[in-house]
């Protein structure tokens, strides 16, 4: 059981989730508090967020995830946490796994602690996707990554203060969190969690997310080896 003493909130950041926020938004707040970074969404997000009880910080226009949690580290540095839980407003994350995280944390202060997929039960594309890019970036660490495209994480303040200057916006902003992690030394934990995929359509567009990926595969070999 993790120490009630511990001040640590869930981000979510959000773009047109009307359809799962309101349900994930009422199920994390089972055990923690909720911060959504509404990042430009046309539809009812922020409202139905803030309906469930979530604290609600609206991004205009629309800047992408990296942006989004930025702004949510902002928040969670100016008002004196401990850690902060991300997770995707698309309900592919089980909340009721936030414990997991609470307690891997309090029994090692990893600064970066990533939920781990198993790549076996996803799509296929998402499988290739994700299997391929372990390979790679765990190439480019000079050790074993298991999941680099995890949105389910717990990132500690020391962590979160050092992505504060980033100017990534995409995915490639996770790999750049476990990349600075990695170099300020600030420990790096895994936990297991649930695989889901209800049907959602993939955002991956082959030829753009194979040139950024070797763009951030550089830039991690930069950070973590210069």
């Amino acid at each position: 059981m993790y120490d009630p003493e511990l001040k640590a909130i869930v981000i979510i950041p959000a773009f047109n989730e009307s359809r799962s926020i309101e349900r994930v938004v009422r199920a994390c707040l089972s055990y923690l508090p909720v911060l959504v970074v509404d990042d430009g969404s046309k539809d009812e997000t922020a409202y139905l967020a803030e309906r469930q009880g979530a604290i609600v910080i609206r991004q205009v226009p629309n800047q992408g995830k990296g942006a989004a949690l930025r702004k949510g580290f902002q928040y969670c540095l100016e008002n004196g946490y401990d850690a902060a839980i991300t997770l995707d407003a698309d309900g592919q994350h089980e909340p009721s796994e936030i414990p997991l995280f609470l307690e891997e944390y309090q029994q090692h202060s990893q600064g970066l602690i990533i939920g781990r997929r198993d790549f076996s039960l996803m799509p296929f594309i998402r499988k290739f996707a994700n299997s391929t890019g372990k390979i790679l970036i765990s190439i480019a660490a000079g050790q074993e990554i298991y999941d680099n495209q995890s949105g389910y994480r717990l990132i500690s303040m020391p962590l979160a203060k050092l992505l504060l200057d980033s100017t990534e916006n995409g995915f490639e902003f996770e790999v750049e969190m476990l990349a600075l992690c990695l170099k300020h030394s600030l420990g790096l934990g895994w936990v297991p969690i649930s695989t889901i995929y209800a049907g959602q359509r993939s955002h991956i567009r082959p030829l753009h997310h194979l040139i950024e990926y070797f763009r951030i595969l550089r830039k991690v070999k930069r950070i973590i080896h210069n």
